[in-house]
Order: structure tokens, then C-alpha cells, then sequence
């Protein structure tokens, strides 16, 4: 059996774009909650999705959460994700679950440059989504521009859906294109939606804009086209064609309002159940293990055998809980199911559905839901098999940890309970690593930037009562070479008896991009097809230390040409050795030079702190690529040092009288000047 009332999405946005508002507004109107919290906490409680005591303090989600609600018979799982780029893997984990989204972009900011990695996120799992245009009670609001950008930069096919009544402070309601009617909001939270007719003065506008909406849904569906020409065009047709559209990701369709001012949220409700689409209409793709791990799709169906994927895990007081997306068979209390990963069969005795940190007990749940189980042992990403299966499936786009700190603790019951952190966070959160460095023998913790490790240092202290202290930053440079350079090395060791011996010609390359490659040219059988593992091997983990700063080299390419073995002191480890060894030898003839991670960095400011913000950005060795004036507000997109972000954010609020925002991500790795070159050499020998 297939239910169509189910509809699984997720809240994506660049920061402070209103998602979690959002959020709490459609847990409002769907009865979920009987009272709206501030988001900031400035009421004493915080949104209802931002459970942690951070999160509320700060007003940021940190973590996704999930919840589920019920519109007009339709059964919603909702995830609110971050939008700070530093929790970037949260987004990555809730998307590769979910059937649909809301892009939800600021009226006033418009696409910004987290709404572009928002954006290739929700290509990259092929999620279907709408997008919301909120704050449209604010000065400089305008839905039309916002869809321009969506058009012009993001390169979606968007269409208004909706016009607003009145601007900024005026705007009062909305009028729905399709339907020809207005909306607007009453009551104390805006509860009452009365429908009313469209004001004479936006009768034009409405129907030049009913007539591109019709255009451009004629795409999906030629029924329609037909009937427009003759006149007898409908609601329902012209909803079935933008779905149609939608789900094939060919179209976007815009919906606005403002969450703050409890306008529009039960329309956007609507156009969730309207527009994106039900699990089974969604392709999902699970890989046989017992069949070379070929391609099986998966149907929504809950009589099939279960197939299921962790995609969240917490660390809770008594157990883990492993958040569960179901795509096909049932899950209930009680039954057996096998970890494709381990092998293992596990019995699943406590099944929930989640409302942010609340658990409601389900006994049974199925095909296309969002559950929690309690108490089982599992690691992000692994999948969940009812008999007669044996499926796993492909896992999150896992980005590389960037930043990272030196911590210590102070005393012996602070270092096991930095271990328990340590051991917790790092299983829920693939971005941030800690490892032990064998030289210094200090304890490194990695992650996606300063705003990440602050939040994970600061929950260690709370959550495990660690007192710790922690270095400045380290930064993860990296080392490419600048030039080719030959090498024709022969390795011979003898030790009485059999000895060692290897042969290997061919050159070093520097690539074109960061990646790192290994080619085997070898003809005539020079170097037998056994040892050439070795020489691979012996390449890449050469690669894992530079000779330079001992950071990774990348951007290079082995090409092994020519040869020679010997008949009884050849063997895989001796070719390993001697590629080792040519590394070492050649590595400086072929000039290295250190790379630093450069980041793309926006600001955000009013105008009139422009030349404040300029000034900051060139003296940390920034580039400014573009500056956009709009009305009062400039938005400065430029790229910057890693090593020269730390301590920004404070240094450009401090500079705009806390009125400018800041955010960054990482862009990629470039070869640093000279002179500081020369420092961080001079640093790396004193550390050696």
C-alpha cells in the first residue's frame, strides 16, 4: 500500500533568512504548538526547534531537528536545518533523506552566497523544492528582484506564484495568481486567512502575471496549453502542470510572505501538499551487496521488504538515538533488523517520532516516514534490512574539515570526560575530527570553522563538565610542486640472502587541479604487473606528509614510464621503498611551493560603513570581486586568507556599529606570497 498524504521536506536557507521562524509558525497553525516563542529567546524560552541551550542563547540552529505535523489531512515530517555554513554536514545528512524543500531566501538580501551552497546541496540529492521569500515586511523587500536572482544566479526556471499587497511596512496580504483571489491574515497571530477580492489597482499586474505563470507551466503539460487557447483552463490544471514541473526540478515556483508578521505561512502550507512531491514519486536507489552491489530501486511500499538509512544520531542520557528514514517496508517494536554494514541483527525496542528533542512512542511506522529507535549501536549512514535483503546505500557529500585547534585538558577527570566528547561528537558530526598529533602530542580538533569548534568546545565544558584550554587556530596549509622533474632511481639493498631490488623511471607533474594521480605507462612488462601496486602505494603515501611544512601535498602527478626488476629481489614492498625514496630525492628539484586555503567571504553592511568595510577586507590580504549597492545596503562578495579571517567577524561588526553581517566558506587553495611563505617555513622549522 502507497500513501499519498505523506510529505517529507526540509527548511534550507542562507542564515538569518527566517527558517526556524518559519518553523515555528507552521507548528502553530497546524496545532502543533499552542504559542510562538522568539527565536533570539528573548521571551525566556526560544523557538521550539532550537532545543539546545546554545542554540537558544545564540538564536542560530546548530543542529537539524526534526518534527511532524498534520495539514489538512496531510502528514508532514519537517527538518529545520542550520544555515551557518560551519554545520554545513547537518544539511548534507537531512537532505539525502528528504523528498522536498523550501529554499526560503531573505525579501531584502535576496540570494546571498550560502544560498548558492544551499543550492548545489539541494541539486545534488535532486531534491525537489519551492521557494519562500520572507521578511517582505521589511524596507527594501521586493519578491520580483529575489525571483530575478533566482533566475540570474542560481539559474532556476522561478516563477511568482503569488503578489503582494502593499510594500515594507504596508504589506498586507497576498494575492494568489491561479486562483485570481487575495488573502489576508487576522487574529492575534494572523490564524484567520480571509479570502477576499483582488484590489482594482493590481488587477493588471495579476493577470500579465497569470499569463507568464500559464506559459511557463504549459511545459509540463499540453492539455493545458490546449485549454488556455480555447478558455477553459482550471485551477486543478494549472496546479498539475507546476507540479509537474517542480518535481522534475524544470521549475520553481515562488511563494512570499513574511513568517515574523504571521502572513503567508498557510499558503506556503499549501503549496507543500500542492507541489512537492509524496515519497513514491521520488526515485530512490539502494545497492545489492549480494549482487556486486548493483543498482536496485526502491519502491514505497510498505509490504516489501524494509529498507531503511540512519541519517542523524544523538548522544542521549541513556542510549543513543538513531533518527531512520524508511524507504520501503515497515519498522514496529519488537522486529529484527540487520545492519548491512556489520552484519548484525539488531531488535528495535523503542520507536518514536521526534518534535525537536520530545519523543512521542509509535508502535509501528511505515514506507516513506521519519522515525527515531532508541538504543542501537550504529554509525551514521548505515542501512537497515528486513529479511530477504541485503541492501546498502551510497552516503552524504562529506566536506573536509578546514580549521583546526589544540585543546588540553587541566586535570585527570576533565581528560576522560574530553574523551567521551570527543568519541560523541565526533560519531554524530563527520566534519569535526580529533586525532592525537604524535609529535606534539597535543589533542587536535578539527572542523568547518572557528564558529563550529567555539560551539563544540563550549558544549564539552556544559554538556561533560571538561576545563579545558585550547591554542589559536591552526591552519591546514597544503604543498604542490611548480614544475616537472625526471627521475630514473634504482633501489639495491643487500643483507646476505635474498636482498631488494627496484628500477623505476618516469616524472613528477604538477596538475592542474587539487587532486592527486597516479599513471602506469608501462609497456614490454619492464616492471612486472604485481609490483606496479607498490610503486602506487608508495607514491600516495608520500603524499600524506610534505617535505616542506609536513602538510599534505596535492596537485600532482606520478607518471611511472620505464623500469627494471630483478627475477628473485624484486618484490611489491621493494618498488613501494623506492618510489618512497624518489619522492624524497626529486620532491625539491620539482620547486614546491606551500598552498594556502583562500576563503569566499560576504559582508553585509549598510552603506555608510562601506569604505570601513573595504579597508579591513584589503589590509587582511583580501580581494574584493564584487560590491553591490542596493538602496542604503552594500554587499561586498570577496575572497580571503583563512589565516587572516580569524577574529573578522568581530573586527567588521566593531566597524559598522554591529550592523554588518559576515559569513564565509571555504573556496580552495592557492599558492601563498612569498614573504609570508617564508614564515610559515620559518614556524614549521622551529616546531620540527
Amino acid at each position: 500500500m502507497i500513501n499519498e498524504n505523506f510529505r517529507n521536506i526540509g527548511i534550507s536557507a542562507h542564515i538569518d533568512s527566517g527558517k526556524t521562524t518559519l518553523t515555528e509558525r507552521i507548528l502553530y497553525y497546524c496545532k502543533k504548538i499552542h504559542r510562538i516563542n522568539e527565536v533570539k529567546g528573548k521571551d525566556g524560552v526560544g523557538a521550539t526547534m532550537d532545543s539546545m541551550e546554545l542554540e537558544k542563547e545564540r538564536g542560530i540552529t546548530i543542529a537539524s531537528a526534526a518534527t511532524n505535523v498534520t495539514w489538512k489531512n496531510y502528514n508532514l515530517n519537517i527538518i529545520d536545518t542550520p544555515g551557518h555554513v560551519d554545520f554545513t554536514v547537518e544539511v548534507e545528512n537531512a537532505l539525502r533523506v528528504l523528498d522536498g524543500a523550501v529554499l526560503v531566501l531573505c525579501g531584502v538580501g535576496g540570494v546571498q552566497s550560502q544560498s548558492i551552497t544551499v543550492d548545489r546541496q539541494l541539486k545534488r540529492y535532486k531534491v525537489p523544492h519551492i521557494a519562500f521569500v520572507n521578511k517582505l515586511d521589511r524596507v527594501g523587500a521586493d519578491p520580483r528582484v529575489v525571483k530575478d536572482q533566482l533566475i540570474e544566479k542560481l539559474g532556476h526556471n522561478a516563477i511568482l506564484m503569488q503578489i503582494p499587497i502593499g510594500k515594507e511596512e504596508d504589506f498586507r496580504g497576498i494575492i494568489d495568481i491561479i486562483s485570481r483571489r487575495a488573502r489576508f491574515f487576522e487574529g492575534e497571530n494572523g490564524e484567520i486567512v480571509r479570502d477576499g477580492a483582488v484590489p482594482d489597482e493590481y488587477l493588471e499586474l495579476l493577470e500579465e502575471k497569470r499569463e507568464k505563470l500559464i506559459n511557463a507551466a504549459t511545459m509540463f503539460c499540453n492539455d493545458l496549453a490546449e485549454a488556455y487557447l480555447e478558455g477553459r483552463e482550471t485551477d486543478e490544471m494549472i496546479i498539475k502542470a507546476v507540479r509537474k514541473g517542480t518535481i522534475a526540478m524544470k521549475m520553481t515556483p515562488v511563494f512570499i510572505g513574511s513568517a515574523f508578521k504571521n502572513k503567508g505561512v498557510q499558503l506556503l502550507l499549501d503549496a507543500v501538499v500542492n507541489y512537492l512531491p509524496a515519497p513514491h514519486e521520488i526515485k530512490n536507489t539502494a545497492h545489492d551487496k549480494d549482487n556486486n552491489f548493483e543498482n536496485v530501486d526502491l519502491i514505497c511500499d510498505e509490504s516489501l521488504p524494509t529498507v531503511a538509512l540512519a541519517f542523524k544520531l544523538e548522544n542521549k542520557q541513556y542510549g543513543q538515538l538513531t533518527f531512520l528514514r524508511i524507504y520501503q517496508g515497515t519498522i514496529s517494536k519488537g522486529i529484527d533488523l540487520t545492519n548491512a554494514r556489520t552484519g548484525k541483527r539488531v531488535k528495535i525496542g523503542r520507536l518514536a517520532k521526534m518534535h525537536a528533542n520530545s519523543m512521542e512512542d509509535i508502535d509501528i511506522a511505515y514506507a516513506g516516514d521519519i522515525v527515531a529507535i532508541f538504543g542501537i549501536d550504529c554509525s551514521l549512514g548505515d542501512a537497515f534490512n528486513g529479511s530477504g535483503v541485503n541492501f546498502t546505500m551510497r552516503g552524504s557529500y562529506i566536506p573536509e574539515p578546514i580549521i583546526s585547534k589544540a585543546i588540553s585538558a587541566k586535570d585527570n577527570k576533565s581528560e576522560d570526560n574530553l574523551s567521551k566528547a570527543l568519541t560523541r561528537f565526533t560519531k554524530e558530526d563527520p566534519t569535526f575530527k580529533a586525532y592525537v598529533d604524535e609529535e606534539t602530542n597535543e589533542t587536535i580538533i578539527s572542523g568547518m570553522g572557528e564558529l563550529h569548534l567555539n560551539v563544540y568546545v563550549e558544549r564539552m565544558k556544559r554538556e561533560y563538565g571538561v576545563d579545558l584550554q585550547y591554542g589559536e587556530p591552526k591552519v591546514s596549509y597544503r604543498e604542490t610542486i611548480t614544475q616537472s622533474v625526471n627521475f630514473d632511481y634504482s633501489f639495491k639493498k643487500q643483507t646476505g640472502g635474498r636482498g631488494q631490488y627496484a628500477k623505476i623511471a618516469g616524472s613528477l607533474i604538477p596538475s592542474d587541479s587539487d587532486d592527486n594521480e597516479f599513471t602506469d605507462n608501462i609497456k614490454g612488462g619492464t616492471i612486472p604487473a604485481q609490483f606496479i601496486p607498490g610503486c602506487e602505494k608508495g607514491f600516495f603515501s608520500s603524499l600524506s606528509k610534505g617535505l616542506l611544512t609536513g602538510f599534505p601535498v596535492v596537485g600532482i602527478k606520478m607518471s611511472l614510464d620505464d623500469g627494471n626488476y630483478h627475477p628473485v629481489d624484486s618484490s611489491i614492498m621493494a618498488f613501494e621503498t623506492a618510489t618512497k625514496a624518489m619522492f624524497r630525492e626529486s620532491y625539491h628539484k620539482a620547486k614546491p611551493k606551500i598552498l594556502e586555503p583562500i576563503m569566499s567571504i560576504t559582508v553585509d553592511s549598510p552603506s555608510e560603513f562601506r569604505g570601513n568595510m573595504l579597508s579591513i577586507i584589503n589590509q587582511r590580504r583580501g580581494m574584493v570581486l564584487d560590491t553591490i549597492v542596493d538602496d542604503n545596503f552594500t554587499k561586498i562578495e570577496a575572497e580571503m586568507p583563512l589565516s587572516e579571517t580569524f577574529g573578522i567577524a568581530t573586527l567588521l561588526r566593531s566597524a559598522s556599529q554591529g550592523k554588518a553581517d559576515f559569513s564565509m566558506e571555504f573556496s580552495k587553495y592557492k599558492p601563498m606570497p612569498q614573504s609570508i611563505e617564508e614564515e610559515v617555513l620559518k614556524k614549521a622549522q622551529n616546531n620540527s
